[in-house]
């Protein structure tokens, strides 16, 4: 069986009759019959019943069809790939994601692209998680990188990095001085949050429960700068991922640590809807991703 006598299959199925089907492949009717004589005895089985000059295909005949479909698309979407390959990526891209993301992750990421594909428009979203899941599947964004889980059957979620999530004081607070910090010096201080119903609150809140840790919410946001801004007045103090404070906490501007004996993560990973094939410009993204992923702070260093 070749690739040949499979197209030769399709092309019956399709017309209906020997003679359309060699019109269609532009040969003989006798070559066709005899590729289907061929299969037919190699196979033991018939494919199609003859019916004056129109033909029924068979369970055997049939299972070779669908066969012949996916053998074809296969070759497609390999060809279609190949090809994507030997070009720059031209069109718009439309990313999506958080308040974290948009500040500290895709300015490295964006460059990386605009280096490899100079040609590429891109656009950037940002917003909470809600509105990111809303614009993948109205077919307003392409792909995002949130925090997850994301429970959706309509979207693929694929993780890619955990996020350590560190206890942030202004230099001057009394924790700040503290060696070993623990989760009874975090009762009842007063603590900016980021908003009720995220993925990363839902972390907290969980790790608060489960340490009997009662927080006095004096603020809810969003956005991270906005919690950074205020722990610097001492409204409060807040628990953020590291990346959003490494710079601040090397130059002395806000101070961070590990809670003793607890080490809290936010995963995060690309979402994006479910599809037959993965379009180049997303795999691009992730593969560039891949590249600057080592530079980007995403824990401290090990002391």
């Amino acid at each position: 069986m070749d690739l040949r006598q499979l197209e030769v299959i399709r092309a019956i199925a399709e017309t209906g009759s020997f003679t359309a089907a060699g019109d269609k492949l532009r040969v003989s009717q006798s070559a066709i019959s005899r590729q289907v004589l061929l299969l037919e005895q190699e196979l033991g089985e018939e494919l199609f019943h003859r019916i004056g000059r129109r033909v029924r295909i068979t369970p055997a005949g049939d299972a070779l069809l669908q066969l012949s479909n996916r053998v074809f698309q296969d070759v497609q979407d390999t060809l279609a790939e190949i090809s994507d390959r030997q070009e720059s990526l031209k069109g718009t891209l439309r990313l999506v994601g958080g308040m974290s993301v948009c500040l500290y992750v895709f300015p490295a990421l964006l460059a990386d692209l605009r280096r490899v594909h100079p040609q590429l428009e891109l656009k950037l979203i940002g917003g909470s998680g809600d509105k990111a899941l809303a614009e993948l599947r109205a077919g307003l964004a392409d792909l995002g990188l949130l925090t997850l889980p994301v429970a959706a059957p309509d979207l693929v979620s694929v993780p890619v990095v955990q996020e350590e999530l560190m206890l942030v004081t202004e230099p001057r607070h009394p924790l700040a001085r503290k060696r070993r910090i623990t989760t009874t010096d975090l009762d009842r201080q007063p603590f900016i949050l980021f908003e009720g119903g995220s993925n990363t609150r839902r972390v907290l809140d969980e790790f608060f429960v489960r340490e009997h840790i009662e927080p006095r919410i004096v603020m809810e946001t969003e956005n991270v700068e906005i919690i950074k801004a205020m722990i610097r007045t001492g409204l409060g103090i807040g628990i953020v991922p590291y990346q959003a404070v490494a710079e601040d906490v090397a130059a002395r501007q806000l101070f961070c640590s590990r809670i003793a004996g607890h080490v809290l993560f936010r995963e995060t990973g690309w979402v994006y809807p479910k599809m037959s094939r993965l379009p180049r410009t997303v795999s691009e993204v992730m593969t560039s991703f891949a590249r600057v992923r080592p530079h980007l702070q995403f824990a401290p260093e090990p002391s």
